[in-house]
């Protein structure tokens, strides 16, 4: 009996031989020299390996495919402008095996659903295109031309363009994202989720209302120069190492900073940098000068106890907020401070779950300082209230007068490598009028001004079949986005999906009726068109445009780039009834950079500035206090506090990664950051919880979630007691993204609440 579209999409369920010891209390270090080491000699040849250490995040080599944390603007460290995460990310691209005709025809996709995702994603290097039929158990081989004629006779047979969803993953570069979007849009569509929806939709949102543009307003050399650093909702030392560095150099200026979380995560703890000799041997250097254990989604509460001490000693004795800053620039404070006298500081400290001693440490350090940066990921936007996450954290900047000057302001720091950038060049299910009145001037179409299909408006799509073609240009899109087996009957529920992409993932067997995987060049291999060697372009989480160039030969004489599958798809499908000249762009990129200067703001002189080894910063409004909002000035905002309660025996749950993990791809099953080995099924939990309910060390239990009268459950998990605040707990994603419900996501921004998920526990 075939599995089903919901079997497939299961994360395996097989126990590993579990270990757990305490967690360390440094980070990176020897452990992360030998770590890289054995990545490289288990899954890459060594010469290859060498090459690409050389050129990862230098001037004139490539971008690493993971993390899009900023590369120094001035001289960059000779021993390698990479972390460890970076090395497991290049390992994962440049594997030095293949998969083509041989491999499928071994394994059916049934089979391959059975694996793991680490099994799954260390198969080896996609090598040749391959096509699943109607009823079909294999993957067969299929030429590109017979590929792009199947996309072709799938979306001529829709009823509207509106009935194909084009998917955009942060790993695309600026050229292949810009022509993607193009087509979409020439297509006839506005349906471009992307990944963005699934992270910093409500940073964008936020920033976007308050700022001006949704964006950070820092550069790397602001961290340097920062007075406070707030690290909050975020992991750098797993998620984006090479930060650490950074924050190092914050402390050695005399910096101080506060780390946010409710886990007690080693990087913001101590870090020892592998570059550092003396560090080595004298043991690192400790980051966080005060440790928060917020509870989950306590955010919003505890920056609203700050507002209101802070206003409290402003009342008393003045100077201490920036009344010059806030009547040159700000819009809203009368109708902020009168909502913000609602509150109570005693109700607001409780709700944050933060003790009133390490609110003094924290209060203090905000108080007698300006230059300050609040940097966040997930744990802030992952909420129901992401958006007010934010909003409040803008008003404690702009109270400070901490905005648009040296050393201070905004620091969103992104994920994937271009998912910044991709959003810059037009993926956008919503975008401004301005950029489709370019479109519609440059190339003589007029784009559909309708709202697009987000992502989670596209799995709804799907689900009810008024969606029948999915596109996925990159990405792991079943293990990214919430619901899983909901999301797993609407990819099913279409007539064709397909996937670009350089490796195999469980997306690939998460199929419609009809599915192709289209294999692709990867950030590391060379680029060869007709005019040469070419050169792309990715923009990084501080807003600077820089090229990358591989440096590695071909895995596959048959692997094609993102550019070239985009440009045979469009000039497949739109033919004569084509007003763009589609080919000519895959022959030279320099084509494709020439109309994004012309189409998006910022890019002028986009190839002769591109040839700057440092690459060049775009425009950003607060970073000189030009703010783009509807009132021309920062605007304060009015926040809620979240209202959630917990019934007696549920938890708050928030999915997390492992250090052997960069977004949905797993490059191991260790956690050694948080002393876990051998395992991803398990459930961290406070060991007080773990008594209320009578539960022991490793012991299995199923977690069960329930919103809006539909029960969801993830059998088979175990219990580590961990030092987390008490009725919360984190869980590994995309093992519990079963648990997230699909209808539970920011207000405004549609981003997924997998960070605040009531649970309960049942023994098995």
């Amino acid at each position: 009996m075939p599995k089903s579209a919901e079997d497939k999409a299961k994360t395996s369920e097989t126990f590993l031989n579990l270990k757990t010891s305490n967690p360390p209390k440094n980070s990176v270090g020897f452990t992360s020299i030998l770590k890289v080491i054995d990545q490289v000699a288990k899954y890459m040849k060594p010469a290859d390996a060498l090459r690409l250490a050389s050129k990862i995040n230098q001037k004139g080599g490539f971008d690493c495919p993971g993390c899009a944390w900023p590369d120094p603007d001035d001289e960059r460290s000779s021993l390698g402008e990479f972390c460890e995460n970076g090395i497991k990310a290049i390992a994962e691209e440049a594997q030095n095996k293949t998969i083509g005709s041989l491999f499928f025809e071994q394994h059916s996709v049934d089979e391959l659903s059975s694996w793991s995702d680490f099994e799954i994603g260390k198969s080896g290097r996609l090598a040749e295109p391959m096509f699943l039929a109607e009823g079909a158990t294999h993957y067969t081989p299929i030429s590109w031309n017979d590929a792009f004629n199947k996309v072709v006779d799938h979306l001529n047979e829709l009823n509207h363009p509106d009935e194909a969803v084009f998917y955009t993953s942060g790993r695309t570069t600026n050229e292949a994202a810009f022509l993607y979007q193009l087509f979409v849009r020439e297509f006839g569509t506005s349906n471009l989720p992307d990944c963005s929806n699934m992270c910093h939709e409500a940073s964008g949102s936020a920033l976007s209302e308050t700022l001006g543009i949704g964006k950070g307003s820092v550069v790397l050399d602001d961290l340097y120069k920062a007075e406070v650093v707030i690290v909050v909702g975020q992991n750098p030392g797993t998620n984006h190492p090479r930060m650490l560095s950074a924050l190092e150099k914050c402390k050695k200026n005399g910096g101080k900073v506060i780390a946010i979380n409710p886990l007690p995560e080693a990087g913001l703890m101590k870090f020892t940098n592998p570059q550092n000799p003396i560090k080595l041997l004298t043991g690192g250097t400790q980051i966080a000068d005060v440790f928060v254990p917020i509870t989950i989604n306590g955010d919003v509460a505890f920056f609203k106890a700050i507002l209101l001490k802070l206003l409290e000693k402003e009342e008393a004795h003045g100077d201490v907020f920036d009344k010059a800053f806030i009547e040159s620039y700000t819009s809203g404070y009368d109708a902020f401070i009168s909502d913000l006298k609602t509150f109570t500081f005693e109700a607001c400290l409780k709700a944050s779950g933060v003790s009133e001693t390490v609110f003094n440490d924290v209060f203090e350090l905000v108080l007698n300082h300006d230059k300050i940066i609040v940097c966040w990921a997930m744990g802030l936007t992952q909420h129901e209230n992401a958006v007010d996450n934010i909003r409040e954290i803008v008003n404690l900047l702009l109270l400070k007068g901490s905005i648009g000057k040296e050393g201070a302001g905004t620091c969103p720091v992104r994920g994937h490598s271009n998912v910044q950038g991709d959003r810059t060049v037009g993926i956008w299910e919503s975008a401004p009028q301005a950029f489709l009145d370019k479109i519609e001037k440059k190339y003589g179409f007029k784009p559909s001004h309708k709202h697009g299909y987000s992502v989670i408006d596209a799995i709804k799509a799907m689900y009810n079949k008024d969606a029948k073609v999915f596109f996925g240009l990159g990405g792991n899109f079943i293990s990214a986005v919430p619901d899983t087996l909901y999301s797993a009957t609407a990819l099913a529920n279409c007539n064709l999906t397909v996937h670009v992409s350089t490796k195999l993932n469980r997306s690939h067997l998460v199929t419609g009726k009809e599915a192709l995987i289209l294999p692709c060049l990867g950030r590391t291999e060379k680029d060869y068109q007709k005019t040469g060697l070419q050169v792309q372009s990715v923009e990084n989480s501080m807003g600077v445009v820089s090229a990358t160039k591989g440096v590695l030969d071909p895995c596959s004489d048959n692997i094609i780039s993102e550019v070239a599958v985009v440009c045979g798809i469009a000039h497949a499908t739109l033919k004569e009834k084509s007003k763009i000249n589609w080919l000519q762009y895959k022959d030279d990129y320099n084509l494709v950079r020439n109309d994004i200067e012309d189409v998006v703001s910022g890019f002028s002189h986009y190839n002769n500035r591109l040839k700057n080894p440092s690459g060049f910063y775009l425009p950003n409004g607060a970073r000189v206090r030009e703010f783009n909002t509807k009132t021309g000035k920062a605007n304060f905002s009015i926040n809620k506090l979240p209202k959630w309660s917990l019934k007696d025996n549920e938890l708050i749950m928030m999915t997390i990664r492992s250090h052997d993990q960069f977004n949905t791809t797993i490059y191991g099953l260790d956690d050694r950051y948080r002393g876990v080995f051998n395992e991803r099924r398990i459930i961290f939990m406070n060991r007080e919880d773990m008594k209320v309910r009578g539960l022991k060390e490793h012991e299995v239990v199923n977690l069960c979630s329930e919103y809006q009268g539909t029960k969801r459950k993830a059998p088979n998990f175990k219990v580590v007691g961990y030092e987390i605040p008490k009725n919360c707990c984190a869980t590994y994603f995309p093992e519990t993204n079963v648990l997230v419900p699909l209808d539970c996501f920011a207000h405004t921004a549609k981003t997924p609440a997998s960070k605040s998920v009531k649970i309960t526990i049942e023994k098995v």
